[in-house]
């Protein structure tokens, strides 16, 4: 009977009170259907990559920590060029109880991202680094002088191997070039390139550390490392205290190289020759003494 539906197998059409349509008719059905199951497919394809952007991960919250004392040549500029580092990040400034009006600079640069602390009396760089690590938000941390010697607009090369996965720890070496050879600092003396070489060979006999640069600024760590460090540093010591302590939990430190420019005991440069020998006692302390 005409429309009545013949039935032929599970995928055979079915007609209801129509004649079958014409071979014209069906070719242009299974057109229009492709053009559909495309429209479909494309429309899916866009619906998945708009979720894969709302849902990807949110990008690492950089911590960066700035002891300062008597720096009120430089502050600004310095809290200036980190503010213009391509990375999300807080600063964490601890004013190291200066007396030449660095305070007074920074609270005229509050912000959102700034947290000014204030030491009671000059304790040091180590003390300022310790007293700003229970106030750190990040899941990364890097210390950062308060002078003009190392540049922030390297933040996004050094903590790339943390946020990869492929490191926990990274220094940023002032003696390799991108060649990974080694170079002469910019404007370095040849008293602090001596201890320099002398600190990092002691570290990679003493501890296995495997690194050109023991005594850089440049240092960033997985936050939650940098807080589970039982750290006693009080000055420049914190250098070697911190390599020590990472090298005794056997963490190894990935080293980037990157760009510096020296400056002189005249422009502010505090460190000196008895921060170079508590250094090397700092290593052999933690290497027999403990």
């Amino acid at each position: 009977m005409t429309g009545t539906p013949q039935i032929e197998g599970p995928h055979s059409p079915v007609f209801l009170n129509a004649e079958p349509p014409s071979l014209d008719c069906r070719l242009y059905g299974i057109c229009l259907s492709g053009r559909i199951q495309v429209r479909v497919r494309e429309a899916l394809r866009k619906e998945t990559m708009e979720a894969n952007l709302s849902t990807s991960p949110k990008k690492p919250l950089l911590s960066v920590i700035i002891p300062a004392y008597n720096e009120r040549d430089t502050i600004a500029s310095t809290i200036a060029r980190v503010r213009q580092a391509q990375v999300s990040k807080e600063i964490v400034v601890v004013d190291d109880a200066s007396t030449d009006g660095t305070l007074e600079i920074l609270e005229g640069l509050a912000g959102p991202d700034l947290t000014v602390l204030q030491q009671p009396r000059n304790l040091g760089k180590g003390a300022a680094i310790r007293a700003a690590i229970p106030h750190i938000k990040g899941e990364i941390a890097i210390i950062q002088d308060a002078d003009a010697e190392y540049d922030p607009a390297e933040y996004p090369r050094l903590i790339a191997p943390i946020t990869s996965g492929e490191a926990q720890v990274v220094y940023g070496s002032r003696f390799l070039t991108e060649g990974r050879s080694l170079r002469w600092p910019e404007g370095m003396r040849l008293a602090n390139w001596l201890m320099n070489r002398l600190l990092a060979l002691m570290a990679n006999l003493l501890y296995g550390a495997r690194i050109t640069d023991e005594a850089t600024c440049y240092k960033v760590f997985r936050a939650d490392i940098l807080k589970s460090l039982p750290l006693e540093c009080r000055r420049f010591e914190f250098c070697p205290e911190i390599t020590a302590k990472l090298r005794r939990r056997d963490i190894p430190i990935v080293e980037v190289p990157i760009s510096y420019q020296a400056r002189s005991t005249v422009q502010g440069k505090k460190i000196n020759w008895k921060d170079g020998i508590q250094a090397i006692w700092t290593l052999l302390r933690y290497r027999f003494g403990e």
